[in-house]
């Protein structure tokens, strides 16, 4: 591949789970995806819901030491984009690991991106304006899950 094909891709108002599933194919097809805006997308469902569902994940711990803790969770909102994206792609083969390399995800829209606003890319069957019942953004998840807002340089 001499030419490495990338798109642009704003999350705002996108539904996580279908926007992650577009880019894993994507990725899987060979492109370079570079996503901002991720604080913005949203997850479906009952606020209080979707945050007590991301907390249980916390409560999680292992048999080889239950009073270190369990795994550890994303707490910022680019990488539990991130890491939404991981989940759909067979990360356990170079083909999948070679894909989850190609993906770069940013808070708000990084300087070099700045004057591009006219090249991201919006997908209508991600679109939050799909919703009829209520939704919450990563960032308000980000926040409740104990996130202190360190925006990355």
């Amino acid at each position: 591949m001499s030419e490495q094909k990338t798109l642009l891709i704003d999350a705002s108002n996108q539904i996580l789970g279908r926007l992650a599933s577009i880019i894993a194919k994507k990725l899987l097809e060979g492109y370079r995806v570079i996503v901002v805006n991720a604080e913005k997308a949203v997850l479906s469902g009952e606020p209080k819901r979707v945050i007590m569902g991301y907390k249980l994940l916390e409560e999680v711990r292992t048999l080889h030491n239950p009073y270190k803790g369990g795994i550890r969770r994303p707490k910022a909102p680019d990488r539990i984009f991130k890491r939404t994206v991981r989940g759909m792609l067979p990360i356990d083969k170079p083909r999948g690991r070679n894909a989850y390399k190609r993906l770069r995800v940013y808070i708000g829209v990084p300087p070099e991106f700045e004057g591009k606003e006219k090249e991201f890319i919006r997908f209508k069957e991600a679109d939050a304006s799909r919703l009829k019942g209520k939704y919450i953004t990563l960032f308000e998840l980000s926040k409740h899950l104990g996130w202190r807002g360190a925006w990355r340089k």
